[in-house]
């Protein structure tokens, strides 16, 4: 039986294997990261003390995709700390393209921020609430600076930093704006550096 061409060609067949062993990793990894999970930095003090700069996320993109299947926008849970594209991303100075911060509102609920505390207002909770006190198990820092009187817009949500004092935080309540749904990447699930401050949302 004459031998096939592979056969004559050992060294040929390891190089297209190697080959195809390489294209697939990479196919994987950018369909891990496009459908299932992204890793992202921490830069900048909007989210302390809950984050730093760098710290190193994950994110899960499981949500976002099954939402996408069915033809939906993924809207997260009050209190998530979540990552979305940057309204105010500059493709020139190519930085700040993607920002971390927590889920404050939803579209037709009222948010105020006065002496310093954050309220929400929905047909729930007439009276209004705390998320901070009460969702948001006092992780972000207080008081709250600012002073807002603003209903979310229908398809968006309402984000703030964790560092609430001053200018430290660039969100919902002053430059940033309500975030559009389609503009979420998904949920943070882990921190897993630095290593000894681990930890899940």
């Amino acid at each position: 039986m004459d031998a096939t061409f592979m056969d004559r060609h050992p060294k040929l067949q390891d190089g297209l294997g190697m080959v195809i062993f390489v294209v697939g990793v990479v196919i994987g990894t950018l369909l891990l990261n496009t459908f299932v999970f992204q890793t992202f930095n921490v830069e900048g003090a909007s989210m302390e003390t809950t984050m730093y700069t760098g710290d190193r996320l994950i994110v899960n993109r499981l949500p976002v995709t099954s939402s996408k299947l069915q033809n939906k926008n993924y809207t997260p849970k009050r209190g998530q700390v979540i990552v979305f594209k940057n309204p105010n991303f500059n493709a020139s100075t190519g930085k700040d393209e993607y920002i971390v911060k927590r889920v404050i509102a939803f579209a037709g609920e009222r948010v105020t921020v006065k002496n310093g505390t954050v309220t929400v207002y929905n047909t729930e909770n007439p009276d209004g609430f705390n998320p901070d006190t009460s969702v948001n198990k006092n992780e972000p820092g207080q008081p709250t600076s600012g002073d807002v009187d603003t209903t979310v817009p229908e398809g968006t949500i309402f984000v703030m930093g964790d560092h609430r004092q001053g200018s430290y935080s660039c969100d919902s309540r002053n430059c940033m704006g309500p975030i559009p749904l389609y503009d979420i990447v998904g949920p943070v699930s882990l921190r897993i550096f630095p290593f000894n401050k681990i930890r899940s949302f």
